[in-house]
């Protein structure tokens, strides 16, 4: 780091300290290593209910009884700790509703402050199915039965689930190696490991050095209190080395009447240089934010243009909500948006081929992201409208956070979307750098909305007649030729949804989203992974072997074919429990023979023969896709084929039935 960065923290750190009459007084008065309850090995960041507030970070704070395991608060639900590792800095803890029983107590979700922990790699959340009907199509890891309730089991199934057709849905971290077990409700008792985020090292060294680590109010910061030393450090080892007849800091029994004066001259004079410096930098802030105001100005279009675009952004922004409206339980990712434009048409830093924008540069773009060009919002992050100062419209996607995580899903996107080229597929035209304070990737603007959009979402009552039926036929097709694109380049999707696919004006097609993508081995058959994706379009087999493969953006894209067919949403709780997920609903009216019932009746299924005939051919080839084991589906290769047949007319006009393609035993799915 900047040498510079760490005087101007000591000087600061020396005046607040001068400033406080308590600074003398850290020393001594919190434990380097304590015990709480049964455990011992604890020490800073923790400290115990009894300790000055600054002897832990906060978020720590421990409750010890001699006789029982030390109890910890985290977001509201109360753990008792099971054991530490200050070296790994990871903390094993059970939920204290859940160490006399197989079940939770509560039925709230197992949270973890994500500023303040983690889950260790080895575990992995499961959702609990409480009050599921006799009916219950179950596909998951398997089934308990909780102390208070011994004749109804209740379902574990990987990932965050909501309720669906049962009554309650509670989210637990489990550990992935006793997923295939058979005492799976006794291990919830054996509690969870999670690392815990405050740096350590630091700590460790002042430690070392002689000192106490403690938690600064003044600079809300952890920093080391030094014994017969007045103020903070990083270290006892700094003010060790301190020459204390020459440093006015450092309080001695030998400094004399003189040193004390020179002490008082030269912390005015400190104090001089920082508001010296910190009038410079104002001076330098502002004449920034002035060039930016120009820019922005040169960038606006006239009045009526910019009303024009707000317009436009404001008929076309992006409610991932109507997706999974009728439920707070289920999530999905916000859409990207693409570009037609290679990144190296422009500037010359390039990240895995992609133009790399400055900051400051995408905040003049979006008017400093103003809130009224915001697009869309989801789970990964915001997309705002705007401008470049070539003239380009772009949509910029601005994730939350700036951690590890996303620093990932940031590089993947970027690196699999500049490998790609396909005139249905996004196109990057660049991106921030992955050290800038936000993560920022830039598409060019897309003004026509999602397919969901047109088909559930408010432009579907905003023209006076539904997209048509050839128009919808060739979106299917259009998404197919992308997927198959993308699997013959070893790329899975793995978030194929109607919110994931954009329409130009002309509604031409472009496949978004690639934050789930992954590149898939040449040499393995399959990728093992803990499930991701969007509720209503997870491929069931993923869930129940967690094996992706190819033939799960198949499953996917079956449901966006139902979806095509029928202008439902794929999740929808405000239909009967039995009819939530679009998928399910859809297998038992093919099944049945009563497409009829299924299908959206406005695109001509009941007055022009060819569309009926057309639509009846889509669904038995959703059909396929739909199938729980994936040997049953065909490729995307395979439907690309079937779609432009039924397109061109080319398939045999003998006489129509839909196939039934019988899944054995209730629909479970065979052995992995």
């Amino acid at each position: 780091m900047n040498p510079r960065y760490h005087i101007l923290k000591l000087l600061i750190l020396i005046i607040i300290q001068e400033c406080s009459s308590n600074s003398a007084g850290f020393y001594g008065t919190c434990n380097t290593s304590f015990s709480c309850g049964t455990i011992s090995g604890f020490q800073y960041p923790f400290r115990r209910h009894q300790d000055p507030t600054y002897c832990g970070y906060p978020g720590f704070e421990l409750n010890c009884d001699h006789q029982n395991p030390a109890i910890i608060k985290i977001m509201n639900i109360t753990y008792k700790v099971l054991g530490i590792d200050p070296t790994a800095q990871i903390l094993k803890i059970v939920r204290e509703d859940m160490i006399n029983s197989m079940c939770p107590q509560e039925l709230v979700n197992t949270t973890i402050d994500p500023k303040l922990f983690d889950y260790t790699k080895s575990y992995m959340n499961i959702s609990i199915l409480f009050g599921c009907p006799l009916s219950f199509n179950f596909m998951g890891i398997g089934s308990i039965f909780c102390a208070n309730d011994e004749l109804n089991p209740v379902f574990l199934v990987p990932g965050i689930q909501g309720p669906g057709n049962c009554e309650t849905s509670v989210v637990i971290p489990f550990p992935v190696e006793f997923l295939k077990s058979d005492v799976l409700g006794r291990v919830f008792q054996k509690g969870f490991d999670v690392i815990w985020k405050v740096e350590g090292s630091g700590c460790r060294e002042c430690i070392q050095s002689g000192g106490q680590c403690i938690y600064d109010d003044n600079t809300v910061l952890t920093m080391c209190a030094c014994p017969e030393s007045p103020f903070l450090a990083d270290s006892c080892s700094t003010v060790n080395k301190t020459d204390v007849n020459a440093s006015p800091f450092v309080s001695t029994s030998t400094s004399s009447g003189s040193s004390s004066k020179k002490s008082v001259s030269t912390i005015v004079a400190v104090v001089g240089a920082i508001l010296a410096a910190i009038g410079i930098g104002i001076g330098i802030f502002v004449c920034r934010q002035r060039r930016k105001r120009i820019a922005i100005r040169e960038l606006s279009p006239s009045h009526t243009e910019t009303k024009a675009i707000l317009t436009t952004v404001s008929n076309y922004q992006v409610n991932n909500n109507q997706v999974n409206s009728g439920s707070s339980n289920f999530t999905s990712s916000i859409p990207s948006y693409p570009s037609s434009k290679t990144s190296n048409d422009f500037g010359k830093s390039s990240y895995f081929g992609a133009q790399v924008f400055s900051y400051e540069e995408l905040e003049v773009a979006t008017d400093n992201f103003n809130n009224s060009r915001e697009l869309g919002d989801g789970g990964f992050g915001a997309v705002y409208y705007g401008k470049l100062i070539d003239g380009r419209e772009v949509a910029v996607k601005r994730l939350y956070e700036n951690n590890f995580k996303r620093v990932e899903q940031f590089m993947n996107e970027v690196e699999i979307l500049t490998k790609l080229n396909h005139e249905n597929l996004v196109k990057l035209y660049g991106c921030s750098s992955k050290h800038s304070k936000e993560l920022l990737l830039v598409y060019e603007y897309i003004p026509n909305g999602t397919v969901a959009d047109h088909l559930h979402g408010k432009l579907s009552t905003s023209t006076s007649a539904p997209i048509s039926w050839p128009l919808r036929l060739n979106i299917a097709i259009e998404t197919a030729e992308a997927l198959a694109y993308l699997h013959n380049s070893d790329v899975i999707h793995r978030d194929v949804k109607t919110t994931n696919i954009l329409l130009d004006k002309t509604f031409k097609v472009k496949v978004a989203d690639f934050g789930l993508s992954r590149l898939f081995p040449n040499d393995a058959t399959h990728v093992s992974t803990a499930p991701q994706g969007t509720p209503g379009y997870v491929d069931p087999e993923y869930y129940q072997c967690y094996q992706l493969t190819d033939k799960s953006d198949v499953y996917s894209f079956g449901v966006v074919l139902i979806e095509l067919l029928s202008s439902l949403m794929a999740v929808d709780t405000s239909r009967h429990r039995l009819d939530i997920n679009l998928a399910n609903m859809a297998v038992v009216k093919i099944q049945n023979h009563l497409l009829g019932e299924l299908v959206d009746k406005s695109v001509g299924f009941e007055s022009d023969g060819v569309v009926r005939r057309m639509m009846t051919l889509v669904a038995e080839l959703a059909f396929r896709c739909l199938q729980q084991e994936k040997d049953l589906r065909p490729t995307m290769k395979e439907v690309v084929e079937v779609l432009r047949g039924i397109q061109n007319d080319e398939m045999n006009a003998q006489k129509l039935e839909v196939v039934d393609i019988v899944v054995d035993d209730g629909g479970r799915l065979k052995d992995c």
